[in-house]
């Protein structure tokens, strides 16, 4: 057995990913470490040796990774509020940002609520609120076949309901109308055209990103749909690019059955998600919001 020393390997793998332009060079290096021998990033302190197998797994992830596929598709799983997301080619990676989205909504949920993720991908949202508030009903809507995939293999044996299906039809959960405490979006929202990373460029499914010239053709759909769902008094949020603030405010306030629209920022101070409450107003509808 050759022994290959831990912390220079990872010193070496360090620069390797830090001269491919990743930022995150020096975490992403521990964490390929720790997943190829099989402990948590905390257990590398106590690891002294890879072997030969051990040490080859991890030059190949490594050039992997500086090819800019994404740390998550290596390791198979995205972390998400403590939850390990299994991920993979064909669905959007969940991100930290997203955890705030989520810590909103739980932190409105009334006891035994319905809950609903439109624009579901992994399920990451729709596993977090299970996961926190077992005594929600908790249902995921998607529509692209490949990140279903996805999603059902992450809520298999959860009380995650599954549909398939478009997030901005009247058609998806209509026997929920008016009945939903809260809904939960993290949709497509970037303006196309938008320079993004490799990892998002190459590996992120595109319709899971971009949506259209503004970023806001989704988002129309579930201010929309998330209205008729909602009961009175009912809470959505969606998350929506750092250029949305205003915009999906504003989408919120002249749709007409929504109050209390806002803005809401991330840690780092950008304009990160949007959140409304049902009123009582008839509104406009879809239909007229695109007129």
């Amino acid at each position: 057995m050759v022994e290959l020393q831990v912390r220079r390997s990872m010193a070496a793998a360090t620069a390797l990913l830090a001269e491919a332009g990743i930022t995150s060079a020096r975490t992403d290096a521990e964490l390929l470490a720790a997943h190829v021998l099989g402990v948590p990033r905390s257990g590398l302190m106590l690891a002294t040796a890879m072997t030969r197998a051990q040490a080859e797994r991890y030059e190949a992830l490594l050039f992997r990774r500086a090819a800019r596929v994404p740390l998550q598709h290596l390791v198979g799983a995205a972390p998400f509020r403590g939850l390990e997301v299994a991920v993979g080619p064909g669905v959007f990676i969940p991100r930290p940002e997203t955890e705030l989205l989520v810590e909103w909504g739980i932190g409105a949920l009334p006891a035994g609520a319905t809950v609903v993720d439109l624009c579901s991908g992994s399920g990451a949202i729709a596993l977090a609120v299970a996961s926190e508030r077992p005594d929600t009903t908790v249902h995921a809507v998607e529509l692209d076949a490949s990140a279903a995939t996805w999603l059902a293999r992450n809520t298999s044996g959860t009380a995650v309901s599954v549909v398939c299906g478009d997030a901005t039809s009247a058609d998806a959960l209509a026997d929920l109308d008016g009945l939903v405490d809260l809904v939960l979006c993290n949709p497509p929202y970037v303006p196309a055209g938008t320079p993004v990373e490799p990892e998002v460029a190459d590996h992120d499914p595109g319709r899971a990103v971009f949506a259209g010239a503004d970023g806001l053709d989704v988002i129309r759909g579930i201010v929309a749909r998330a209205a008729s769902l909602l009961r009175l008094g009912g809470r959505l949020a969606i998350e929506h690019d750092a250029s949305h603030g205003d915009a999906v405010v504003r989408l919120l306030t002249e749709d007409g059955r929504y109050e209390e629209a806002m803005d809401h920022v991330d840690l780092a101070g950008r304009s990160r998600f949007a959140t409304a409450v049902r009123g009582s107003g008839p509104g406009r509808g879809l239909a007229d919001l695109q007129s």
